[in-house]
């Protein structure tokens, strides 16, 4: 009974999120290819938005759900199997009210963990688009393909994290100290300029070396046909650049939730809801990026707390220092750097 309940919900999960990524992807109307807009692109930020909100109100009335509790028997052996604290002193109701709290304190946490840490990976998706010279109408589709990649290879990266978590506890000091070290070296070079070269990048020279690569974009292709032989568009070259660069992404921001908890389906469905939500981000926010200059400074900061909080923990608990308190200050860092990214502008640079 335990295991069917949670595995129905966890597929209804995946149904739900294909279902709003055919929508929301317009694989139903045939508008793949047309060139997003301002306002298209916000009402589905605001969608998605609220899709991860409407999800948190469903783990605070229906928490439990997720892995098919049905007594406090259930709730003490998940304290003890992720190391969870929440009171069981009470009632069986207010324990498991308890419970449900925690829980959705943390997938707020990790999701806007994740959903922060995407916009520095726009920054990366976009220089990758600017490089390799991608027409902006090709842009839907790389993302549609990127964000259903993602989906996959995070479920895969998480889940077999929470494995080696589970079996070798001491991988997660490891991790801690990956994302303090990750912090630091963002936040020291956060003025720095990056670019790509397309022709060394390790991607390319890999698939070049797979596949057969035709010179040009021919229309929407990844793949085409010359005379019977079988060519790799650019446009699959830029798209396998795309995956890498998440899979380097995810490096940094699946351990930085690990560090919010180490329940993996938490994990999966804070990860999940910010990276269907990054699609529409990216247009929304393609075009002013540049305005967030301090943003890089604020993510460096989240990374080396939670990496801290990793080590100290226990210490953290024991004066009170909870995930509520966990998540204003992350949701106080980023609208610091926001502001301030809004309030002190970069200095011009001379023109020689």
């Amino acid at each position: 009974m335990l295991f069917n309940t949670q595995t129905w919900f966890f597929v209804g999960f995946l149904l739900f999120v294909v279902m709003v990524l055919i929508i929301d992807l317009g694989i139903l109307n045939g508008k793949t290819d047309k060139p997003v807009g301002f306002k298209e692109s916000l009402r589905w930020t605001g969608i998605w938005v609220s899709c991860a909100l409407l999800f948190a109100a469903l783990l605070y009335t229906k928490g439990e759900w997720i892995h098919g509790f049905t007594n406090v028997l259930h709730l003490d052996a998940y304290q003890k199997e992720f190391k969870q604290v929440f009171a069981l002193s009470g009632t069986e109701a207010e324990s498991f009210q308890a419970f449900r709290q925690l829980i959705t304190i943390q997938f707020l946490t990790g999701y806007f963990i994740e959903y922060s840490l995407s916009a520095d990976n726009l920054f990366v998706i976009l220089l990758i688009f600017s490089s390799f010279n991608v027409p902006e109408k090709y842009y839907k589709r790389i993302l549609l393909w990127g964000v259903l990649g993602a989906i996959v290879f995070r479920f895969v990266f998480i889940f077999a994290g929470a494995a080696l978590i589970n079996n070798f506890a001491w991988t997660l000091y490891l991790f801690g100290a990956f994302l303090v070290y990750s912090g630091l070296v963002l936040f020291f070079s956060g003025d720095k300029e990056e670019k790509i070269d397309t022709k060394s990048h390790p991607v390319v020279r890999i698939s070049s070396r797979i596949f057969n690569v035709f010179p040009r974009f021919v229309h929407y292709h990844f793949v085409i046909s010359k005379r019977g032989r079988l060519f790799v568009t650019p446009l699959f070259l830029v798209l396998l650049v795309v995956e890498f660069s998440d899979l380097i992404f995810a490096v940094d921001s699946v351990p930085a939730i690990f560090g919010v908890t180490k329940d993996p389906y938490i994990v999966f469905f804070s990860n999940v809801f910010a990276i269907m939500g990054l699609r529409s981000l990216f247009f929304l926010l393609s075009g002013i990026m540049h305005m967030f200059h301090y943003l890089k400074y604020g993510l460096a900061i989240i990374l080396i707390f939670i990496g801290a909080k990793m080590f100290f923990e226990h210490w953290l608990h024991s004066i009170g220092f909870n995930h509520v308190w966990s998540l204003l200050f992350i949701l106080l860092v980023l609208g610091g750097s926001i502001a301030a990214s809004r309030f002190f502008p970069p200095e011009e640079k001379a023109v020689a």
